[in-house]
């Protein structure tokens, strides 16, 4: 072997253990292309259209993480889940949807006395890239809310504080 070839040889095999580094590297970082979508699913027991103190929040109410996309408004994901007895879910999303736009959306309440949709407050927007600046991977959507069919006890004097409150 001459003297010219070991350099030569040498820098190829850092170029292979270069690119085999890389590629574990890059192996490693696909392995966390997921997120975790999270919110609450609350019950509004004053029927006002947002929490108050006397909100109640909903066990075993089914959620989904709806995706699609941007331009031809196709659905491109779904993925499913159930809140806990703190009316949290956590649902699991495999992969990035940068190019998409996706949302939290209430399926169905448990609670057969507080079933009916808050207007407004049935979907949340959530960003489900790393092209955001975000550094964690969890996401946080806004509260959902189902509402009772009339107003507990109590509710007229709760919201008449909102009303002296406005500035």
């Amino acid at each position: 072997m001459e003297r010219g070839q070991i350099p030569a040889i040498l820098a190829a095999a850092v170029l292979v253990v270069l690119c085999a580094i890389s590629a574990h590297v890059s192996e490693a970082r696909d392995l966390k292309q997921g997120f975790v979508v999270q919110g609450r699913v609350f019950c509004d027991t004053c029927r006002a259209g947002f929490e108050t103190p006397a909100t109640t929040y909903i066990a075993g109410a089914k959620v989904s993480v709806e995706c699609r996309s941007k331009t031809s408004g196709a659905k491109t994901g779904s993925y499913n889940g159930v809140t806990d007895h703190t009316g949290t879910y956590n649902i699991l999303i495999a992969k990035e949807h940068e190019n998409e736009i996706c949302e939290s959306v209430l399926i169905s309440s448990a609670d057969s006395g507080c079933a009916s949709l808050v207007k407004g407050r049935e979907r949340a927007r959530v960003f489900l890239t790393r092209n955001n600046g975000i550094a964690t991977d969890f996401r946080f959507a806004n509260a959902l809310g189902f509402q009772k069919d009339t107003p507990v006890a109590g509710c007229a004097q709760l919201l008449k504080m909102y009303e002296e409150n406005e500035v």
